[in-house]
């Protein structure tokens, strides 16, 4: 049932004309006409009799009046409060992040959102693995990886690159590795899923064979084991930033090859009709992870 069609309706009740009904909807008398058979035909009973002077509601048509009158209170009730809501941030905004990163870049943000949006609700699931954020109703999934869907929405949020790093006595212990074949002499520590850390030699993509001394299938795993002075490992940027701001681990840069470039990602299941809570957090992320350049 269209509602435009009920509005016509109850215009048509309201002035006891088509031709009336059509001058206060800005319609034309034939759209009228049209919109109210539309009507009839759904609930296959006739709501007016027409004459060429004027028009009366059936039996049928007084029956459905206040149904009418229901059916277009309550869509006004509903335009009126989204469009009060388009500009403010509520509802339950569904994020999902890597954990590491979640906990490190996106935790310290939640208090200051929900302070400022009282009806806002923040459900947050971190996780080092892809989900699928279209079957779990996600509003907005926090990525530093590949993308492979191109049906979703992607936007760049800030550069975050692959890293080396080592815990301050592991280097001191173990000398600190200046090109790619230093590694091989280096313990190693592996994420599952990456059998080889991805680096840029020139224009050419060069994967080193990982060697590890200890893997695991979680950033925090492995960033742990390498404070603890177990190895080297190959993080992100964001993964070890107050690690290495505190000395709890340092950065190694080779000589001969560069790890590899990414960024950090919002990928979106839409971009239509992007709800603002959504916007809020993507633009509060955002600033936070490019005030400090």
């Amino acid at each position: 049932m269209q509602i435009s069609d009920v509005e016509v309706f109850a215009a048509i009740a309201e002035s006891g004309s088509l031709s009336g009904a059509a001058r206060r909807l800005g319609l034309s008398p034939m759209t009228v006409s049209r919109r109210l058979a539309s009507l009839e035909h759904e609930l296959e009973v006739r709501l007016v009799h027409r004459t060429t002077r004027s028009v009366s509601l059936t039996p049928e048509g007084e029956v459905f009046l206040p149904f009418s009158k229901t059916l277009l209170g309550a869509s006004e009730a509903a335009r009126v409060t989204l469009k009060a809501n388009a500009g403010t941030a509520s509802g339950v905004l569904k994020i999902t992040a890597p954990t590491v990163f979640g906990q490190t870049a996106i935790m310290p943000l939640i208090p200051a959102m929900l302070a400022e949006h009282p009806a806002l609700q923040v459900d947050l699931h971190l996780s080092d693995s892809i989900v699928d954020i279209v079957s779990l109703g996600i509003d907005v999934a926090i990525r530093i990886a590949t993308l492979r869907d191109s049906a979703l929405v992607a936007r760049s949020l800030a550069p975050n690159p692959r890293v080396l790093c080592a815990s301050p006595d592991y280097l001191a212990q173990h000398g600190v590795p200046s090109t790619l074949d230093d590694l091989r002499r280096h313990h190693c520590l592996a994420l599952h899923g990456m059998p080889h850390w991805p680096f840029v030699r020139g224009a050419e993509t060069v994967g080193f064979k990982v060697e590890s001394v200890f893997s695991a299938n979680s950033v925090e795993a492995v960033r742990t084991a390498s404070k603890q002075g177990l190895g080297l490992a190959m993080l992100t940027y964001w993964d070890v930033r107050d690690d290495v701001a505190e000395n709890r681990l340092r950065l190694v840069a080779l000589e001969d090859a560069i790890p590899e470039q990414l960024f950090i990602t919002a990928v979106l299941p839409t971009r239509q009709q992007v709800p603002h809570r959504v916007r809020v957090f993507l633009d509060r992320l955002e600033a936070s992870l490019n005030e400090d350049k």
